[in-house]
This record gives C-alpha cells, structure tokens and sequence, in this order.
C-alpha cells in the first residue's frame, strides 16, 4: 500500500504543519537607497577633485545609481574652457561628493 500502513492521513502534511506554526516567509529585503548624505537627485553639491578642475567644484546632481563598487551619482557641472565655461556630466563614487 503506497504512503505507509496506515489508511488515510493520521496527522497534518508538513506544509499544514508549517502553516499552523505562525512562522512566516521572512520578509523581504528594504530597496537599497542612495546615501544619507546627499539628499535627492536635482540638488546642489560639491565635487572633490574632478578631473579638468581645481581642488573641490560647485556641480548638480542629476541621479543615483548603484554600482558594483557602491553608490554613484551623476553630476553635472562647469569648468573652464578655451572660449569660456564648459559643461561636464560625469558618474562620480558617493564619497566624492558632498552636500553643503
């Protein structure tokens, strides 16, 4: 006789069980956020030494995203050109930026 000797069910399937132990799936994980320190996309920030500029740059962050290597955020922002001021959109890691 197939599933043991005894006829019927004589107690809860193992999926009965678990239900009835009050254990849930655990719950799922928070969505990663972008760093605390710099608030939403669209804000002010500084740039720690951007490649063509000096020392610490006023930019604008555009957007976050989530690299392999941390957060990043895409900043725009200004250097000195040959005819005048030159608009530069880079990808920089969190710890180069800073709000203020």
């Amino acid at each position: 006789m197939a599933g043991g000797m005894h006829g019927g069910r004589s107690r809860p399937s193992l999926g009965e069980r678990a239900a009835d132990s009050g254990v849930g799936p655990p719950p799922a994980p928070d969505p990663p956020r972008p760093p605390p320190r710099t608030a939403a996309a669209g804000r002010h920030c500084w740039v720690h030494a951007p490649p063509g500029g000096d020392g610490t740059v006023p930019g604008l962050l555009v957007e976050w995203r989530q690299h392999s290597g941390g957060w990043q955020g895409r900043v725009a922002y200004a250097v000195p050109g040959p005819h005048g001021a030159v608009l530069v959109e880079a990808w920089f890691p969190a710890g180069s930026l800073e709000q203020r």
